[in-house]
């Protein structure tokens, strides 16, 4: 523990970023967070929601669920009963939001689907590297039994090919 290259782990103290390169990547990161969180409250809670905010170059963001009017009529008078137009839109902007999100789950599989294979490719690849019986020896019990199937079906075959081989030499 003496060579403890870090501190790990502290709390950072809440001040101004004078740095304007820091200050511009921070906030990027932070309005994608922000984004994401408001989706998410959307998503979980199924609420109306609104956000405005400037960049520090003065650029400005926004987000809005369902849409603009809806969540400013909604602020300016809570009670307010919504017409049948914006009440067919907030439905709409909410199908569209769960297709997209179900989608997104889908994808998010499909990603995780595609690292797991090419994390078994470069599993593979090492293997080929080294002799297979160097990496017969690091096998756990299962994928030993799974590799033995494997090799019985390998010499099963070989011997129906070399009898087929050998019944057609004899018959010609």
């Amino acid at each position: 523990m003496e060579n403890k290259k870090s501190r790990g782990r502290q709390k950072i103290p809440m001040k101004k970023i004078e740095k304007l390169g820091d200050l511009y990547a921070s906030f990027s990161k932070r309005r994608l967070s922000l984004y994401k969180k408001a989706s998410d409250l959307v998503f979980e809670c199924d609420v109306d929601i609104g956000m405005i905010y400037f960049s520090p170059k003065g650029n400005p963001y926004s987000f809005f669920h369902p849409n603009v009017n809806t969540v400013v009529s909604r602020f300016q008078n809570p009670d307010m009963e919504f017409s049948e137009s914006d009440l067919l839109i907030t439905t709409d902007n909410q199908v569209k939001v769960k297709e997209l999100k179900s989608r997104l789950d889908e994808l998010d599989i499909i990603e995780d689907i595609a690292i797991a294979t090419k994390k078994s490719y470069d599993e593979v690849i090492k293997a080929r590297k080294r002799g297979w019986w160097e990496s017969i020896e690091q096998l756990n019990e299962p994928q030993v039994t799974k590799f033995e199937a494997w090799m019985d079906t390998i010499i099963f075959n070989m011997q129906n090919r070399l009898n087929e081989m050998e019944n057609g030499a004899s018959s010609s």
